[in-house]
């Protein structure tokens, strides 16, 4: 794959962390940008002696255009942009309080339409350009109840990507918009999710595809970067899952809740 400017958010831990060090060791160019400045910084320095490390709070539409100007600053143009930050929860629709759902919008919902709203004029402006938005499973199909607000976030973000591929088709044909959808993945994104999950069956059908690591998913996006495609289930068992719950949604949820 030829090299490219890549940024990625969230890249601190986790997917990102990974995505960043597969992508460096392949030598693509990378502005990686989280809160976290001290791990976000060994992170850079593992993935690719040019890495440029951004600390920034992403919930902030000053702060992601900020990684945005450092971007083009040290390289001159963006490739590749990808909103990967997000931040879990653990409690059922009923327990949620306003603060929680104004978290998980913040974190999941708008930290990438910032992304998106900064990055595609740059992407306009050449006549090129990949965003990828990193969603969830959980945006598709309500596997895990108490991931409640953190699945509305992610719905509310599949939604916006689709509007924006079918706007940008039309008039800029030459840049690709992406949606990528993870499941279960070992990272620490449970602990650091707001609340406990609770002690019970997460609703996940007999069967369900196992949990992916992070070099696995971040594995899937890079072939993402070289192939586009308008979405990605990084895990190729939850197509099936899928289609079971759009086909008939009250028989799938009547047998998840007796899983």
């Amino acid at each position: 794959m030829a090299e490219k400017v890549v940024v990625i958010t969230g890249a601190s831990s986790g997917i990102g962390a990974n995505l960043a060090k597969r992508l460096g060791t392949a030598g693509h160019l990378l502005v990686l940008a989280a809160r976290r400045e001290q791990q976000l910084a060994e992170v850079a320095r593992e993935a690719h002696p040019r890495a440029v490390a951004v600390a920034a709070d992403v919930t902030q539409r000053c702060d992601v255009e900020g990684v945005r100007d450092v971007a083009l600053s040290a390289f001159g143009c963006v490739d590749v942009w990808i909103n990967n930050a997000g931040r879990g929860i653990g409690r059922s629709v009923l327990d949620l309080s306003d603060a929680d759902v104004d978290e998980m919008i913040a974190v999941n919902l708008k930290s990438a339409l910032y992304g998106m709203q900064a990055i595609v004029p740059h992407f306009q402006a050449r006549g090129t350009g990949h965003l990828i938005n990193v969603s969830s499973f959980l945006g598709r199909v309500p596997l895990v109840s108490f991931r409640s607000a953190y699945s509305a976030a992610k719905s509310a973000l599949n939604t916006l990507t689709a509007n924006l591929r079918v706007d940008l088709a039309r008039t800029h044909p030459g840049i690709r918009v992406s949606l990528v959808m993870p499941g279960v993945v070992l990272t620490d994104f449970g602990k650091n999710a707001l609340g406990a999950a609770p002690g019970r069956p997460t609703g996940a059908p007999a069967g369900a595809p196992k949990p992916q690591t992070a070099d696995e998913v971040s594995e899937a996006i890079a072939s993402l970067i070289e192939h586009p495609q308008a979405e990605l289930y990084t895990n190729p068992a939850l197509h099936d899952v899928a289609r079971h719950y759009v086909d008939d949604v009250a028989r799938f949820e009547g047998e998840s809740s007796r899983a």
